[in-house]
């Protein structure tokens, strides 16, 4: 009997094994499940999606807003694949390109594009929050991500290869996972280690959201920031973010500017080319997003509820709260906008000060300096102020560790040169030639002309000129974020990305400009009057 049960046992066990031996019913091939199966190579990369409320869900009449797109106007993240996937699936439509997600968002909402592309994973947090959004179809592919390193930097590639193997088997990675992906979490868990064998330069965007990275409390957050904080524990070094754009990310790996990208950064043959990848730690899919009352009717979305009709002072105390006491951000904006005053005011001096020794070179008698001064003007006029500092950050200085705030003090102080020794120049030329053989004639040197008599005139005469390039500059340095420098537009952006306010930020950064350049603007006003000798004899005389 016993035997015969055997026999049944294995029978069974047989018809299992032929019913089960082939199944193509889209098992994702996990770690675990290698234990027990042998897969095929993957023959489809799904997106990792989560059941949402009704209100995230995707909106429209197909599931693939193909159709749709086709004639519309498309935001995407420049330099992302989205990108390059947009204008090469949709060449009838208009690709217009953001360098920041609170800039896509803001198109989308401001009407300045009809759809735009974004990460499937972060649109569902977004459009948790902002029910004027919604999705347009299924997400249309999937991508693996990786971390990215310097070509030559295999070493640190390698072991993040083996940190990401190890919290793969230890339960920390799914932990991970859990957290911030599937339940949205927003508390950081703390990372302890030893910092004694130096920094990690890591590269990323504050602004790429939830659950990847955001600013909270006045730090970044999210999985790819612990994903970070875990691995530079794991070298025993000091984790250093540098906050940046991201079309910015791949040049400075590549120039070794970062030693790492953690910005759930797509792997594409085309990326490859420029910077090494790890291996993939996640996929992210790809997903259209568009205002909820452009693609289901003007009805959707719409809000008639009491507390949306609220008056313009109550809007303004709202907008108050939000971007500026919640989670204390009013700290960003003073760190941007101290960062931003130190920057003007250093990079004028150092262009002051490079302009009088170009326009003394300038009006040398001797060629030489005369022809290499001329050169300088012509070259740093011509070059746009973003281009020159580009090329210095990632360029003159790409194997020097330098400060970025640094690098952006010498570019535009460099710039502010060029324009300030033709200022120099022609207030010089403007004053008789007289005056200087008179002093000459009185006893006086040649430089003690110049400085009683000719710097004087000069100083009342460029003054006017002087002020206009003064203020330039200092509306010019809202580029430094390019360099992973948070200024006063960066703290602004920052800022817009976790409130999705599309005005308020705006306006207050312009409003703090305006009163930056007002209060420097009454100090040159101040140092005119008190150079103008009609001014100081109305006084005397009042005296």
């Amino acid at each position: 009997m016993n035997k015969m049960l055997s026999y049944l046992a294995a029978l069974l066990l047989l018809v299992v094994l032929v019913a089960v031996d082939l199944t193509s019913s889209g098992i994702n091939d996990t770690e675990e499940r290698w234990k027990s199966f042998n897969f095929t190579r993957p023959c489809f990369a799904d997106a990792q999606v989560m059941q949402v409320k009704k209100s995230v869900q995707a909106v429209g009449t197909s599931d693939s807003p193909a159709e749709w797109l086709a004639n519309k106007r498309i935001g995407v993240l420049l330099g992302s694949v989205h990108d390059t996937y947009a204008i090469k699936q949709y060449p009838q439509a208009t690709i217009l390109q953001y360098k920041t997600p609170s800039d896509l968002v803001l198109a989308v909402k401001s009407g300045k594009v009809d759809a735009a592309f974004y990460t499937h994973e972060t649109l569902l947090e977004l459009l948790r929050h902002d029910t004027d959004l919604a999705l347009v179809g299924k997400p249309l592919f999937s991508v693996p991500i990786g971390v990215g390193f310097n070509k030559r930097n295999d070493t640190l590639r390698t072991q993040f290869g083996a940190f990401l193997k190890q919290i793969r088997e230890n339960g920390q990675f799914n932990d991970m996972v859990s957290r911030w992906i599937l339940q949205g979490s927003t508390q950081t868990v703390p990372v302890e280690g030893s910092r004694a064998n130096g920094r990690l330069i890591i590269g990323t965007v504050s602004d790429k959201g939830l659950p990847f990275t955001i600013v909270k409390d006045n730090r970044m957050i999210g999985f790819d920031i612990e994903l970070a904080e875990r691995f530079a524990a794991w070298l025993g070094k000091e984790p250093v973010f540098m906050d940046m754009e991201f079309g910015s990310l791949i040049a400075a790996a590549s120039t070794n500017k970062i030693d790492t990208i953690f910005s759930t950064l797509m792997i594409t043959d085309e990326r490859k080319k420029q910077i090494a990848f790890s291996e993939p730690y996640y996929e992210l899919g790809a997903s259209v997003f568009a205002l909820k009352k452009n693609v289901s009717g003007p009805e959707a979305g719409a809000d008639h509820s009491p507390s949306a009709v609220s008056s313009f002072f109550k809007g303004v105390v709202t907008g108050f709260q939000n971007n500026i006491l919640h989670e204390k951000r009013y700290l960003l904006i003073l760190d941007g906008l101290k960062t931003t005053v130190i920057i003007s005011i250093c990079a004028s001096l150092f262009g002051t000060l490079l302009g009088a020794a170009v326009c003394a070179m300038r009006m040398s008698r001797h060629p030489l300096p005369s022809v290499a001064a001329r050169g300088y003007i012509a070259v740093l006029r011509g070059i746009p102020v973003l281009v020159l500092l580009m090329l210095i950050f990632y360029v003159v200085f790409a194997s020097v560790n330098i400060s970025p705030i640094l690098v952006a003090v010498i570019a535009f102080g460099m710039n502010f040169g060029a324009y300030t020794a033709e200022i120099f120049r022609t207030g010089i030329e403007g004053i008789d030639r007289g005056q200087s053989e008179a002093g000459i004639s009185l006893g006086f040197t040649r430089t003690g002309t110049f400085m009683h008599i000719v710097l004087p005139q000069m100083v009342r005469r460029i003054l006017p000129v002087y002020k206009g390039e003064f203020i330039s500059l200092v509306k010019m340095t809202s580029i430094v974020g390019y360099i992973a420098v948070q200024d006063l537009t960066k703290a602004g952006d920052i800022i817009r990305s976790r409130t999705f306010d599309a005005f308020f930020p705006l306006v207050m950064v312009a409003i703090l400009y305006f009163l930056i350049s007002w209060g420097l603007m009454q100090a040159l006003d101040y140092l005119e009057r008190a150079t103008d000798p009609k001014c100081r004899r109305r006084k005397a005389g009042r005296a």
